[in-house]
């Protein structure tokens, strides 16, 4: 066989970074030189949407090709079941393949069936081990700042570990990025003779929005979104506005210094310390450090490849596992439907195939047996995507390709009692976008919530209780239903009907 039918696989992806963070989704303002150049040789899809707008269940279907109500991981912190296969078991034995990078599918450090190598950079999800003697074991990252003269700052089952707070302040050169893009170089020129796929999963720009390009950037400069700091409308779903209303009130406490403890007792409350529109600009100019940073690492790793000589038979691709609002609609972080959370960048470089953007709507369930097609691997029948490798070959778009999302709730790890937010966050959303724009979030205990994504892109007005669009809704409801069939998922959907456009009943 040549190479060309046996390529190489980078796969780089990162977390919480929004599409609109590089110039082929149309910011022209960011430093990232190395996704722009990476970009401009891929197939880059306009829309491209995760399974699930929150870590584990959008990376469980990255590596599974299941919907996250399939391969079980429907929340953070739900280990993926030893008899779930990923695509790393999909490969024939001539080539090698290895891991790098956060897991975030349980036992963090531990080696997954199906990887020849594996090189870890977490100690934050200790607490979820499936095995006390799985708490023995550092990642490899750990070790490195050891051996840099670091101590740890923080107490995690058992063990002194490195807090990320304390990662996020390191010198650029002993950042998760940078550290990353030194070893998968390493591992490139090392396996650069024979097939090789790696993964590699960067922790940038994941909070705690903090590192070493924090003034890079002019926070009074960065463009905005016609909905910064506008809260959700009143009919929108109750979660979203609670999400704004509860870090609201978050950021006053932390204002009046009545509970300063509070950022260290909510991990999730990273962002803004007031409700200051200056505040908010400044956790966005760290964010967008964040990115560059990361972009340096993935510079570090284009490099390689190109140094290796084997750019023409490499496959790469970039996407990220969830956005982030970064205050828009007013509030930071996901969990949530609005395009900032569910759109991400996705190129794909296939140095035989070309560059161009693919119009319409592509979701990530469907990149596990694309890359399959693309490097003539046999998919197996049990992934629930498809391959689009076939339409991109033709050069034909996805607009009529509709995508779905899988909300299921946030995390295992709930304090009691639960708050309203809390609550509402384990109430299961099924949502749909349709090749022409529409969007349909149904919920029985939540808004069900309507769009029209291409005269209301913000998602301004939730058109669901219109009458003057109940059609609009009995059809999507029907898609998604169809879906659910397909696909075996069981979670409740209301039962909308014509000219009522409102929750009659339940599934």
């Amino acid at each position: 066989m040549t190479r060309k039918n046996q390529p190489n696989l980078v796969y780089i992806f990162t977390d919480q970074q929004r599409a609109d963070t590089m110039s082929a989704y149309g910011n022209n303002w960011i430093q990232t030189p190395n996704l722009n150049r990476l970009s401009d040789d891929s197939i880059v899809f306009e829309n491209a949407y995760v399974s699930a707008p929150i870590c584990t269940p959008s990376r469980a279907t990255q590596m599974t090709g299941l919907w996250p109500h399939t391969n079980g991981c429907t929340k953070n912190n739900i280990p993926l079941a030893d008899d779930i296969k990923t695509f790393a078991e999909f490969f024939s034995d001539d080539y090698h393949t290895a891991y790098y990078g956060k897991w975030h599918l349980g036992d963090e450090v531990i080696k997954r069936r199906g990887w020849d190598e594996w090189h870890s950079i977490e100690d934050q999800y200790r607490v979820w081990s499936t095995k006390e003697d799985n708490n023995e074991i550092l990642s490899d990252y750990h070790h490195y700042l050891i051996s840099q003269g670091y101590k740890p700052d923080k107490e995690s089952s058992g063990k002194m570990v490195f807090s990320r707070s304390f990662a996020a302040q390191l010198p650029e050169e002993h950042t998760k990025a940078a550290y990353l893009g030194r070893k998968v170089s390493e591992f490139i020129d090392h396996n650069k003779a024979n097939p090789f796929a790696i993964c590699v999963n960067f922790f940038e720009p994941h909070p705690p929005y903090t590192g070493p390009f924090d003034d890079l950037y002019e926070p009074d400069d960065i463009p905005q979104t016609p909905v910064f700091r506008v809260d959700p409308p009143d009919n929108a779903s109750r979660m979203s506005t609670l999400m704004a209303d509860d870090q609201a009130k978050k950021r006053l406490v932390i204002n009046q210094d009545q509970e300063t403890s509070i950022l260290e007792a909510d991990d999730e409350f990273n962002g803004p310390k007031t409700n200051s529109e200056k505040e908010f600009r400044k956790v966005q100019a760290k964010y967008y450090g964040l990115v560059t940073l990361m972009d340096k690492a993935v510079g570090q790793i284009l490099d390689a490849i190109e140094k290796a000589g084997i750019s023409e038979e490499t496959i790469v691709v970039f996407t990220s596992e969830h956005g982030d609002q970064m205050g828009d609609h007013n509030f930071f972080h996901k969990i949530v439907m609005y395009e900032q959370s569910v759109k991400v960048p996705c190129l794909i470089r296939v140095p035989w195939l070309g560059s161009r953007d693919v119009t319409g709507r592509y979701s990530h369930i469907d990149t596990i047996p694309t890359l399959l097609d693309l490097m003539n691997i046999d998919i197996p029948k049990h992934l629930q995507g498809e391959s689009k490798a076939g339409r991109i070959k033709k050069g034909e778009t996805l607009e009529d390709n509709d995508i779905f999302l899988d909300w299921n709730g946030r995390s295992v790890d709930q304090r009691f009692p639960l708050s309203e937010l809390e609550r509402m966050r384990e109430i299961p959303h099924r949502c749909i976008v349709t090749g022409d724009g529409w969007k349909l979030n149904l919920s029985v205990g939540d808004q069900s919530e309507l769009y029209d994504l291409k005269n209301d892109p913000y998602e301004h007005t939730n058109l669901y209780n219109d009458p003057a669009h109940s059609v609009k809704v009995v059809e999507l409801a029907k898609k998604i239903r169809n879906w659910q069939i397909e696909t075996g998922d069981t979670a409740l959907i209301p039962d909308v009907y014509p000219g009522v456009g409102h929750i009659t009943g339940m599934r």
